[in-house]
């Protein structure tokens, strides 16, 4: 049994005070496209995230969330001067390094919120159900490409009815797989 391994490149996700002072009052998120987990879209909106060596401009991600938080590869931490970025699951951000947000109305200055996403597979309960695992726990997933096929430790199940089945990976690591267009994984033991 295997399931879509998808890239997540770099990305933001904005409160909705956030968006107001970014992008202006009143301002809301426009839908360029739906993304695979139900309910969630890219947006037409960017931010640059500003950093001690370097910027990068990223997507935002719809809808608005109850915390800003960048979600980067490490080769983007390196690119901005970022240290101790922490590998940490979605919405885990105590602690984490802050930065600077520009959009075309004003600025936000981060103080915490900046991730490496760890990797992980979103589960429905059926979904979990057939692979035989559960909420939380940590997976080992093999992805075959055509030169780099790799065996993925420290995968984190994620279980919701409100996911759809794929496994996340970001950037640098969709390209130490060659993992490029339509991918797909399997659970290992």
């Amino acid at each position: 049994m295997n399931f879509i391994v998808e890239t997540s490149a770099r990305h933001i996700h904005l409160t909705n005070a956030d968006i107001e002072k970014l992008f202006g009052e009143g301002a809301v998120l426009h839908n360029k496209k739906d993304l695979s987990q139900p309910g969630q879209f890219a947006c037409e909106e960017k931010v640059e995230l500003v950093g001690p060596k370097g910027s990068l401009k990223v997507s935002v991600l719809g809808p608005a969330r109850s915390a800003t938080q960048v979600e980067l590869s490490f080769t983007d931490a390196r690119t901005l001067g970022l240290k101790g970025v922490p590998v940490r699951e979605s919405g885990d951000i105590a602690g984490t390094p802050g930065i600077k947000l520009v959009g075309p109305a004003g600025e936000v200055e981060l103080t915490e919120g900046v991730i490496i996403a760890k990797r992980h597979i979103h589960m429905t309960p059926a979904d979990a159900d057939a692979f035989g695992v559960k909420d939380k726990d940590i997976v080992s997933v093999k992805i075959d490409s055509a030169d780099r096929s790799t065996v993925y430790g420290d995968v984190v199940v994620r279980v919701s009815s409100s996911y759809a089945l794929a496994m996340h990976i970001d950037t640098d690591e969709s390209n130490a797989a060659c993992a490029f267009g339509v991918c797909y994984g399997e659970i290992v033991k």
